[in-house]
C-alpha cells in the first residue's frame, strides 16, 4: 500500500484543492438558502469571478490548480455573460437599498453598462 501513498507536494495540492473549492461550496450554501433573491446573483459571480481571477495568478497554487481555476473563470464567464442578455439582473439590484448604482461604481462597471440600468 505504500505505493499508493500521498507524497507532501501531491498533499499540498489537495489542500490548494480544498480551499479552491470552498469558493462554491459557499457560493452552493448561499444560494440554497431560505432567502436567496435576484438581486443577489450579480454580487455574487462578480465575488467569485475576483477569486478566480486571484486564483489562476497566485503563483504559489500548484500550476495544475491554477490551471483548473482559469477554466472555472472561463466557465463562470459563459455564464456572466447570459445575464448581460437580461436587465432584470442588474436591476434587481439597483432597486435593492443597499447597492443601488454604488455597487456597479464600486465593482468597476464600465459607465456604458451601468447607464443600461438607469
Amino acid at each position: 500500500l505504500r505505493g499508493y501513498e500521498l507524497n507532501a507536494r501531491e498533499w499540498n495540492i489537495l489542500q490548494q484543492l480544498r480551499d479552491t473549492l470552498k469558493l462554491f461550496k459557499d457560493a452552493t450554501l448561499f444560494f440554497s438558502r431560505g432567502t436567496p433573491n435576484i438581486a443577489s446573483v450579480i454580487p455574487a459571480m462578480d465575488l467569485i469571478d475576483n477569486s478566480l481571477t486571484r486564483g489562476a495568478r497566485n503563483e504559489a497554487l500548484d500550476v495544475a490548480i491554477r490551471t483548473a481555476v482559469g477554466i472555472a473563470k472561463k466557465v463562470l464567464n459563459k455564464y456572466y455573460k447570459l445575464s448581460d442578455m437580461s436587465s432584470t439582473y442588474r436591476i434587481a439590484v439597483a432597486m435593492q437599498a443597499r447597492h443601488k448604482l454604488r455597487y456597479f461604481e464600486k465593482a468597476g462597471w464600465p459607465k456604458a453598462w451601468i447607464e443600461e440600468v438607469v
